[in-house]
């Protein structure tokens, strides 16, 4: 399976601190919220990042797979889909 790119967004701006763990990621911060982004090779991958942030006691919002899934794809549908949503 081809690696997959995932937006992860939780309520708060990271500071530094918080940034440097997850240096392995793009990270965007908006006014009152900070996204992740991140290529991941598999849903193990994808699993880690979501416990890393659930073991700082971050508070996910949305989840989206960035890239499509490849059978998806074929028909045109598949982009930026919401795991989950506010």
């Amino acid at each position: 399976m081809p690696p997959r790119v995932y937006e992860v967004t939780f309520t708060g701006q990271a500071d530094r601190t918080l940034c440097a763990q997850f240096d392995d990621c793009e990270i965007s911060l908006g006014p009152d919220t900070t996204t992740l982004r991140a290529e991941l090779a598999d849903h193990a991958a994808f699993s880690g990042l979501v416990q890393r942030m659930a073991g700082l006691g971050l508070e996910i919002i949305h989840l989206r797979l960035v890239t499509p899934v490849p059978s998806a794809a074929a028909s045109g549908s598949g982009y930026g889909q919401d795991a989950i949503g506010q």
